[in-house]
């Protein structure tokens, strides 16, 4: 199988910080503003993004969450198999807030659907930006762009982004790959 790594040399953590300063060019005090981790995947991402901004505006609290979309999505009867959901923890209404949704990959623009869906049950925010760390921008099926992009990477329908991050017990890895 052959291996294309997209964050060589450390380039994953200079990629971090560039969104968490990105983030606080257009956020500034963080007012009004959440940011919801996307399950499974981007909890990993959300979380250590959430650290690491934390860490740079000292003083300001960004409340964090993390959402499953699994039966919000509109093709989760069609796996044939019983879904195990993975766990919703938000302990805060969005109604009014600014979200900042994090993932690992956008593709199809469906999980993102769905989790504006799910939101929903948490209050109509005021507004929903979209960061991910990679946005395959190949087969995009909705009309979904992300407001932060970690690194945009042209792909072809037999590739597959595959990210492990070492909150998830392995190694910062975000590999491209041929689907097998």
């Amino acid at each position: 199988m052959q291996k294309l790594n997209l964050f060589p040399d450390g380039k994953l953590d200079v990629t971090l910080q560039r969104l968490c300063h990105q983030l606080i060019e257009n956020h500034r005090t963080f007012e009004d503003v959440v940011m919801i981790g996307l399950q499974p995947r981007g909890v990993y991402l959300g979380r250590r993004l959430h650290a690491q901004l934390s860490a740079l505006i000292e003083g300001q609290e960004i409340p964090y969450g993390e959402l499953d979309v699994t039966f919000f999505r509109d093709d989760f009867r069609h796996k044939g198999e019983i879904l195990e959901p993975n766990r919703t923890q938000i302990n805060f209404l969005m109604e009014g807030k600014k979200v900042i949704l994090v993932d690992d990959v956008l593709y199809t623009g469906r999980t993102i659907r769905s989790a504006m869906d799910a939101m929903l049950a948490y209050g109509r925010p005021e507004q929903v930006e979209l960061l991910v760390l990679v946005d395959r921008r190949h087969k995009r099926e909705l009309p979904i762009e992300p407001s932060y992009i970690g690194i945009a990477v042209d792909t072809i329908e037999t590739e597959k982004v595959r990210v492990q991050l070492k909150e998830s017990g392995g190694k910062d890895e975000v590999l491209l790959v041929e689907r097998e």
